[in-house]
């Protein structure tokens, strides 16, 4: 399913007062929980003004459209991720390799596990919202935290093993929870054997 290309999609303005901002904010948690509970299907602005508990005019007021509102709370998850491994990654100090790489597992895990359904359903719409040049910048971004932290470790090849370990671990997480019930020590357990294997044979080649 696609959105129809002639719907604008950036924010119509930024809200500046206590209020204003309080009025987005529920927009954007309405929001969330449709997708959450019902998926993309069921979002349109008069469902999310609705249980926003807002007027579909003042909604308009900040999102033109619902493309507007999906694109927000991919920034807002992609900001929440790059700041939790950016700190993750910073406190290092006294840590073995293996312990910083589970310390980045954990909070990549956590971020996932806490709205698997609005996370794969935002991952789908990235695929028809104009959001190329922001998506490259967020892996790189991600890159560069990562290959940081496995250059204090002496790791050879450092930007190509957190590509590759960014790469392998979305895909089995992703995997995990789209097929399987699974909690995050389970899934902490697999991606784990995944990271720490690659890691191994990384500084054997």
């Amino acid at each position: 399913m696609t959105s129809p290309v002639a719907q604008p999609a950036s924010p119509r303005k930024q809200p500046r007062q206590a209020r204003a901002r309080a009025t987005v904010n529920a927009i954007l948690q309405a929001s969330t929980r449709i997708l959450q509970t019902h998926g993309l299907e069921k979002l349109n602005t008069n469902h999310i003004a609705e249980v926003a508990g807002v007027s579909v005019g003042t909604l308009y007021q900040y999102f033109p459209s619902k493309d507007a509102i999906l694109i927000e709370l991919i920034r807002q998850k992609r900001s929440q991720l790059h700041d939790a491994l950016a700190d993750a990654a910073a406190q290092t100090a006294e840590l073995t390799l293996e312990q910083a790489l589970d310390n980045l597992l954990r909070v990549t895990i956590a971020h996932q596990l806490r709205w698997p359904m609005v996370g794969r359903t935002l991952d789908y719409a990235e695929s028809f919202l104009p959001l190329a040049d922001e998506s490259l910048a967020f892996k790189r971004g991600l890159t560069e935290i990562i290959s940081t932290m496995l250059v204090k470790f002496a790791v050879p090849n450092a930007e190509m093993v957190a590509r590759d370990l960014i790469f392998a671990l979305n895909g089995l997480i992703e995997g995990i929870l789209a097929t399987q019930n699974a909690d995050a020590d389970q899934i902490f357990a697999r991606a784990q054997i995944l990271a720490h294997g690659y890691i191994k044979a990384a500084g054997e080649n």
